[in-house]
């Protein structure tokens, strides 16, 4: 894009309205932000989320842009939503009838989106009283404040009716700016709520170091592991596999065709964040799920499931190397490439088309897929080093070792006291590289179609 860009989005009159109704809809979705749910004292809940600022709290806070703290109308985000997209997206591979849904074109497409929907619904309720028992159950916080003025059957009903419909809300809103405004809604919903926190995380950051609770080696170090995640991030989001492919020379009519070389270019990190958004959406299903009850049991799965644990720790990164294998394999179809090259007469040098050559190139994919999941995973968990380091499993004599002889800043991290890096920065880089790379492409066809007009009237005037 030219220097000039940002002018010209404002030029074009309908760029100009799909951009300045996606930021009055991100507008409104922050608005939520200050509409608390009735019957929760939000004194004591300020208490409350600065308790739990370094568990999976913080992380899913960071998600719905502070709501979850604050437990307002929109605390659940978009969360259930994506939840039930995974749900979906796991039963198509399982159940016949939404896999024939999803190759009925935009009829079965808009019929898995009802599903989900539904599914929205369902999970917003289960998990908004799993919030309004856990809210109960926490009586007192520190300075003696109760979380909950009325508790009861009363209190839960409505708090499950506020939090499902402050979902479908934003839910709804997402589908709009999707539709009526520039890039995806879902993502540019999580991308404003992860943004909004910036700022008061480099004001948390500058007071550290005023007061000395962080050093400036401490400092430096932070500095330079966030450049190197943010040109890590950048260089892998771009980088690609090249697979070449050669088309062989065709006479059709009088005319000659193909004899061209191309190449097919297969992404390292195919499932964007979707991985790492659907490993920690079905993490925190369990959690919720055991918050309501009561038990020794419970309290054991809430302990160990929660963030730094060993255990949350090996099930995240399974999760992560898991759905990054299972979002490419439903977005790519090794198959259906090798098959339409096929067809136009293509083929990759040395391999036989058809069979042999969907072999080929689901080796290929198989491998990066292999070095995108590494990288997904190996940036997710990093917030967690940088809040607390590493919590080392109690292993008889190997975990006492590692304890004694790990360098201190990997066991204790650096101190930070924000969310940082991981899901929030892939989630923040890939969402602005997509939106400016739809604003580009929507710039690029208005100059391109205005150029043809004007090629036309020279032509008559001529």
């Amino acid at each position: 894009m030219e220097n000039n860009s940002l002018r010209n989005i404002f030029a074009v009159s309908e760029l100009r309205n799909r951009v300045l109704f996606t930021l009055a809809v991100l507008g409104v979705y922050r608005v939520g932000h200050w509409i608390p749910t009735p019957g929760v004292n939000t004194a004591a809940l300020s208490e409350l989320a600065r308790q739990l600022q370094d568990t999976m709290f913080g992380m899913y806070d960071m998600f719905s842009g502070g709501n979850l703290s604050r437990v307002t109308i929109f605390a659940l985000g978009i969360m259930p939503y994506i939840s039930a997209s995974i749900i979906l997206q796991l039963l198509t591979v399982v159940w016949p009838y939404l896999e024939k849904l999803s190759k009925e074109g935009e009829l079965g497409r808009r019929k898995i989106t009802q599903y989900t929907r539904y599914g929205t619904i369902f999970l917003s309720v289960v998990q908004a009283l799993g919030i309004a028992i856990f809210l109960e159950r926490q009586t007192q916080v520190t300075g003696g404040l109760p979380l909950v003025y009325n508790p009861g059957l009363a209190f839960r009903l409505m708090t499950v009716l506020t939090l499902t419909t402050g979902t479908c809300f934003i839910m709804w809103l997402g589908e709009q700016i999707t539709e009526r405004g520039v890039g995806n809604g879902m993502s540019l919903i999580i991308f404003a709520g992860i943004v909004v926190g910036f700022p008061r995380a480099v004001i948390q950051t500058i007071d550290q170091i005023r007061t000395g609770q962080l050093g400036l080696i401490s400092m430096l170090v932070l500095v330079v592991v966030m450049g190197l995640v943010v040109a890590a991030i950048i260089f892998v989001e771009r980088g690609h596999r090249r697979v070449t492919v050669q088309y062989a020379k065709r006479v059709v009519g009088r005319r000659m065709y193909g004899g061209s070389s191309t190449h097919i270019p297969l992404k390292v990190n195919t499932g964007g964040v979707i991985p790492v958004i659907f490993a920690s959406s079905i993490l925190a299903f369990p959690a919720t799920i055991a918050g309501m009850f009561q038990g020794q049991w419970a309290l054991t799965m809430t302990e160990q499931l929660s963030i730094g644990m060993p255990l949350y720790n090996l099930f995240y990164v399974a999760g992560i190397i898991f759905f990054a294998y299972f979002y490419t394999a439903i977005i790519f179809n090794p198959d259906d490439v090798a098959e339409n090259m096929r067809k136009y007469g293509g083929f990759v040098p040395g391999i036989r088309p058809g069979k042999r050559t969907a072999e080929y190139i689901d080796q290929i994919l198989t491998r990066i897929t292999l070095a995108g999941a590494t990288y997904l995973a190996l940036v997710a968990i990093l917030p967690e080093f940088l809040l607390s380091g590493f919590k080392v499993a109690p292993i008889p004599f190997v975990g006492e070792w590692l304890d004694t002889n790990l360098p201190a800043f990997f066991t204790q991290g650096l101190g930070v006291t924000f969310f940082f890096g991981g899901t929030s920065l892939l989630i923040v880089v890939g969402v602005a590289m997509d939106t400016v790379q739809q604003v580009e492409s929507q710039l690029i066809m208005r100059h391109y179609d205005g150029f043809m007009k004007k090629t036309r009237i020279r032509g008559r005037r001529a």
